[in-house]
């Protein structure tokens, strides 16, 4: 399904969510926040994929804003299913390296969190900003082997500008606090 606009993203994620599974169909929370986070910062055509990985690591990590699940078992399993959908959805946009980045991604977030570090959303956004583009190696090294997310963001900075970061950064401590 071809996605024109930013309402089409929830549409979508949420409908193929329900086709998939009546249980993700219960998790639907009945007034969804349809608020795009880090999607702004990137390629339009990513945008349904970086949602739904997303709302996966916030049914994970923090407030979802599509789904309320029930309790914990059903919160890992769907947040892995919006992981693995939304890799799926980039892999279709045609890219390999943007598979990789966001998979490098959640692994690092995985890893930040486990740690009770910050340096996620710094980390999604300059992803996010720059998926695909094979210029974050560095900078993930600086967030995983000294905890400094300042090279992530400051990518972020220079290629979507200051004022969509903040914007990008605001949300996410919302949902994730």
């Amino acid at each position: 399904m071809p996605i024109s606009s930013a309402a089409d993203v929830w549409e979508a994620l949420a409908a193929e969510a329900v086709a998939e599974s009546p249980l993700w169909a219960e998790s639907l929370r009945p007034e969804p926040e349809r608020v795009p986070v880090f999607s702004p910062l990137g390629p339009a055509a990513y945008a349904l994929g970086i949602e739904t990985i997303y709302e996966g690591y916030l049914v994970h990590y923090g407030r979802p804003r599509l789904f309320a699940p029930a309790d914990a078992d059903t919160a890992l399993l769907l947040g892995d299913y919006l992981y693995a959908h939304g890799l799926v959805r980039i892999a279709a946009a045609g890219s390999v390296e943007a598979v990789g980045d966001l998979a490098e991604l959640i692994s690092l977030c995985a890893q930040a969190r486990a740690e009770g570090d910050a340096g996620d959303g710094p980390a999604w956004a300059a992803t996010a900003a720059l998926l695909g583009a094979g210029e974050l190696a560095e900078a993930r090294e600086a967030l995983r082997l000294h905890r400094d997310p300042a090279p992530l963001e400051r990518l972020a900075r220079v290629r979507a500008g200051d004022e969509a970061v903040d914007l990008a950064l605001a949300a996410h401590a919302r949902r994730v606090g």
